[in-house]
C-alpha cells in the first residue's frame, strides 16, 4: 500500500460495535478518482508496518463529520489502527477475504472441514467481513445445524484466533451456564467460594446477549470488569479468582464479533453456543469446567431429551479441545433469585454472601451445589464432599471476604448505581397459586425497562413458583429510569404478565441431576 493515496486520520466519535467503519467526504478526490462507494470494503495502513485494518466505507456530505482531506474512523477502527489523529493513512480497495468462498458454501448449507473453519474464523477475527456478511453466516449456521465435528472445528478455530492464558498449573477450573434463566447469578457466588478453597478459577464472561444481565454486567455494578490481559492474570494468580469481561483480554476475539451480530438477531444456536462457551474457556486457560444446563418450559432447553443431546455435544467438543467437563442439568422452570437486572442481581449476590436472611435461598442452594461440583475437581476432595465444603466456606464468611478482595483488586466502584427511579407494581388478578413463570416473558419485561444498559432497571420478584397469592398481591415490581422504558415494560406486562395463577399448587417435581 506504499503507493496508495493518503488522507489524514480523524477520530469520529461513533460506536459501531465490533465493526470497523471509515468515513470519506463525497467531495474527497479519492472518492471520485478511485471509485470508492458506500459500503465498499477498504484497507487502511499507516506505514505498511503490520497495523493494517479493513473497514466498511460510509460516504458523508457534512464536513463537520469529516473534511474532503480527511478519513474518519469509528471508535473501533481508530483503536484497532493504533495511530494518533492527523496520521497520514494509506487507503486502497480491499481484496475479498480469502475465506469468502468457504463462507458462501456454509450459507448454501454445505458442510465445512477444519481448514475452512480456520480460514473463516481468522478473517472474522481480523474484521474482514461486514456485518451483512456475518449476519448471513450466523443465520446459515443456525438454519443448517452444524454437526458435532463442525462445532469442534469452529471451537478450535475460535480459540486459535486470539490470545491464550497458560496458568502453568492444573486444574484451572470454571463454571458456566448456557443462559436463558433470568437472575441465576451463581457464578458470582461460585467464584469466591472456590477461590477461598484455594483452587484457581479465573472467571471471564461476556456481557448479556439476549438477557437482562450477564455476569460481567452484574459484576460491573460492584467493580471494574474490563481488565487488560496482564492485569487479569495478576489478580487471578494473587487471589485465585477474578470476575472479568473476557472480550477486553482478547480471548477468542472472533466470538466477540459474532456475538455483536447474534445479539440484535436474538440467535443463539446450539453449535455456536457450544463453540462460543468452550473457545472462551480454553482461551482463558481453563482445564476443568462445570456446565449448568437449565431445563424448563420457557428455558433455552425445553425438554430432557434436548438437554441430553446438548450435554453430549458439549462433552464431545470439550474432549476434542482437551477440557474436562461436568455438565449438570438443572431446574429451569423459573428465574433463580429475586432480582432481574444488574443492580438487583448484585444485591441478591451480596445478600447471600453476607448471610442476609432476605437473600434468595434458591440462589444460595444452587450456587452451593455448583460450587461443590467444582470443588470436587480437586484431587484431594472425595466425590460427594464438595457441597459440605462449599457450605462451610460460605457460612464462615470466607467467601464474602474473598469477594471483597476480588472487588478491591479489580477496582471497587465508589458510585454504585441506584435502582431505577420509576417503579410499577404488577398485581395478581385472582386468588390461587403461582403455577408457572415464563422466563422469556419476564426477561423481556426487564429488558424493555432498560436492563442491562441501564444498570438500575429490571424486575424484582415477590412471588415464586408454588406460592399462594390473593388478588391484588404484588407479583413483581418493575424498575426503570425513563418514562418511555417504563411504558414499554408496562405494555408488555399488560399483554403477558409472565405469571400464570391457577387453583392447584404445582408439583415440585423437576427433572434435574442434583
Amino acid at each position: 500500500m506504499n503507493h496508495a493515496p493518503r488522507l489524514a486520520a480523524r477520530r469520529v466519535g461513533i460506536d459501531t460495535f465490533r465493526e470497523n467503519v471509515a468515513y470519506l467526504h463525497r467531495e474527497c478526490p479519492i472518492v471520485r478518482a478511485e471509485g470508492f462507494i458506500a459500503l465498499a470494503k477498504i484497507d487502511l495502513s499507516v506505514n505498511g508496518d503490520g497495523r493494517d485494518i479493513s473497514a466498511v466505507l460510509n460516504v458523508v456530505d457534512d464536513e463537520r463529520i469529516v473534511a474532503p482531506s480527511e478519513i474518519g474512523l469509528s471508535e473501533q477502527a481508530f483503536e484497532q489502527l493504533g495511530a494518533p489523529e492527523g496520521t497520514q493513512i494509506a487507503i486502497a480497495h480491499a481484496e475479498p477475504p480469502a475465506s469468502l468462498h468457504c463462507l458462501h458454501r456454509k450459507i448454501a448449507g454445505e458442510r465445512l472441514v477444519r481448514d475452512e473453519w480456520m480460514a473463516i474464523v481468522a478473517d472474522i477475527a481480523q474484521r474482514r467481513y461486514s456485518k451483512i456478511e456475518l449476519a448471513a453466516f450466523v443465520v446459515a449456521c443456525s438454519q443448517f445445524e452444524l454437526d458435532r465435528d463442525e462445532v469442534a472445528h469452529l471451537t478450535e478455530a475460535m480459540t486459535a484466533a486470539g490470545r491464550k492464558l497458560d496458568w502453568q498449573e492444573r486444574p484451572v477450573v470454571d463454571k458456566h451456564c448456557i443462559g436463558g434463566i433470568p437472575g441465576n447469578r451463581t457464578s458470582m457466588l461460585v467464584v469466591p467460594i472456590v477461590a477461598a478453597h484455594g483452587m484457581l478459577i479465573p472467571k471471564t464472561s461476556s456481557r448479556a446477549i439476549t438477557s437482562p444481565a450477564g455476569t460481567a454486567d452484574t459484576m460491573e455494578v460492584l467493580a471494574t470488569v474490563e481488565l487488560g490481559f496482564d492485569r487479569l492474570a495478576e489478580i487471578a494468580h494473587q487471589l485465585r479468582g477474578c470476575l472479568a469481561c473476557g472480550s477486553v483480554a482478547e480471548l477468542s476475539p472472533a466470538d466477540d464479533v459474532l456475538i455483536s451480530v447474534e445479539r440484535p438477531l436474538r440467535l443463539d444456536s446450539p453449535g455456536q453456543m457450544v463453540a462460543s462457551i468452550l473457545s472462551k474457556k480454553r482461551a482463558s486457560g481453563s482445564t476443568h469446567m462445570v456446565l449448568d444446563i437449565p431445563v424448563g418450559p420457557s428455558a433455552k432447553v425445553r425438554s430432557m431429551s434436548e438437554a441430553q443431546r446438548l450435554k453430549k455435544l458439549f462433552e464431545y467438543v470439550s474432549r476434542h479441545v482437551g477440557m474436562t467437563l461436568d455438565a449438570v442439568i438443572t431446574d429451569g422452570r423459573q428465574p433463580i433469585g429475586n432480582g432481574i437486572g444488574p443492580v438487583l442481581e448484585a444485591r441478591d449476590v451480596m445478600q447471600v454472601l453476607s448471610g442476609d436472611p432476605a437473600g434468595p435461598n434458591d440462589l444460595r442452594q444452587k450456587a452451593l451445589r455448583l460450587a461443590g461440583r467444582v470443588i470436587e475437581f480437586d484431587p484431594d476432595v472425595r466425590g460427594g464432599d464438595g457441597f459440605g465444603i462449599a457450605r462451610d466456606i460460605l457460612d464462615s464468611g470466607r467467601a464474602l471476604q474473598k469477594m471483597n478482595e476480588i472487588i478491591d483488586a479489580q477496582g471497587r466502584r465508589q458510585d454504585v448505581p441506584p435502582l431505577g427511579r420509576l417503579t410499577l407494581d404488577v398485581l395478581a388478578g385472582r386468588d390461587g397459586f403461582v403455577e408457572a413463570i415464563d422466563n422469556l416473558e419476564i426477561a423481556t419485561i426487564a429488558r424493555l425497562a432498560g436492563a442491562p444498559k441501564v444498570s438500575g432497571a429490571g424486575v424484582d420478584l415477590f412471588r415464586k413458583l408454588g406460592d399462594r397469592v390473593r388478588a391484588d398481591d404484588v407479583l413483581y415490581r418493575i424498575y426503570a429510569d425513563y418514562p418511555a422504558d417504563l411504558e414499554f415494560a408496562r405494555r408488555m406486562s399488560d399483554r403477558f404478565s409472565a405469571y400464570r395463577i391457577g387453583d392447584k399448587e404445582p408439583s415440585p417435581h423437576a427433572f434435574v441431576e442434583f
